[in-house]
């Protein structure tokens, strides 16, 4: 069956399906099988540590597939310089590039004269006009039910695509609550021209960074097992409900600064959940699609279990 959209064929890909950044995760061997399976793998780049870490991820990637894939940048950490890290994925010719946080204009700059497609994540229309404006190839819209980082307006993702959709001209990619075929043609019924997934590729085999105890607890808990951490410094994020994000609602509703809840909320925190399954000293990031996952498959399964959805849908409708 043919499922070719606006953002298949910009993407060069088979399938309208992107894999999200997903901080500290997102790297070679998930990316390599997600390009493979149809869709567009990407690497999180701002959780590497150095640019020679970057380049080295990208040509693990560039060895296990011949099929585009993108490298995302986080670009709202604290003013991280992001600069040195694009050159490398520009002189290495990475075919897209995603931005998440921050000011997409300096990305935008540095790209100019390439043929790298700019994909910027969102979570409001004004947001999506913005980044057409600025020069966006098309833009991820992120409903409040995703997992990581929000929009504050808690707009879920049924309502927020279509007024995007009716509001910029560029392709709209879906992301938020989304897991599977059905969320998929959900999303392109209300306009997308494809979807992002985050939560529902850390529970898959080729995640081989996701520690199993964060894998089995996106198994086995449901949609009501997340909580939105970071609203009271204007960042929200929804992360898996344990005691780690316990004490950070709490010191928020104390001091609710970005100095008293840092130690909580840093890289180091996030990392001792997710790759040492230290469930009490640490966060995870999840959105409330945990509550659809049942299984940990290989990408190409979760692909051919996608796609035989999607044409069941399609089949169906038709009738």
């Amino acid at each position: 069956m043919n499922w070719e959209t606006k953002v298949t064929k910009m993407l060069n890909i088979k399938y309208p399906i992107i894999q999200g950044g997903l901080a500290y995760l997102a790297y070679s061997d998930l990316a390599a099988a997600v390009s493979n399976a149809g869709g567009l793998g990407q690497i999180t780049a701002m959780s590497l540590s150095t640019p020679e870490e970057l380049r080295k991820e990208i040509q693990s990637v560039k060895k296990k597939t011949d099929l585009p894939f993108g490298v995302n940048y986080a670009i709202g950490q604290h003013g991280r310089p992001f600069e040195h890290m694009l050159e490398v994925a520009i002189e290495e010719e990475v075919p897209v590039i995603t931005m998440t946080g921050g000011n997409p204009a300096p990305i935008f700059d540095m790209l100019k004269g390439t043929n790298t497609k700019k994909l910027v994540l969102v979570a409001a229309r004004r947001q999506a006009e913005k980044a057409e404006e600025l020069g966006a190839d098309a833009v991820m819209v992120v409903g409040q039910e995703g997992g990581g980082h929000l929009g504050r307006s808690d707009t879920g993702t049924m309502v927020l695509i279509p007024q995007v959709v009716d509001s910029v001209s560029i392709p709209v990619i879906a992301s938020g609550g989304i897991g599977d075929g059905k969320g998929m043609m959900a999303a392109l019924a209300l306009g997308a021209e494809g979807i992002e997934m985050g939560t529902r590729f850390i529970a898959t085999e080729e995640c081989i960074h996701a520690h199993e105890v964060y894998k089995q607890r996106l198994v086995e808990a449901s949609e009501m097992d997340t909580v939105v951490i970071k609203r009271s410094i204007g960042a929200p994020a929804r992360a898996i409900k344990n005691e780690w994000t316990d004490k950070i609602l709490q010191a928020e509703e104390v001091t609710p600064t970005y100095e008293a809840i840092k130690n909580y909320i840093s890289g180091e925190a996030n990392m001792k959940y997710i790759y040492e399954g230290k469930e009490s000293e640490g966060f995870a990031w999840a959105g409330q699609v945990m509550g659809r996952i049942k299984d940990v498959p290989s990408v190409q399964e979760l692909f051919d279990r996608m796609m035989k959805e999607g044409e069941d849908i399609r089949s169906k409708w038709s009738k």
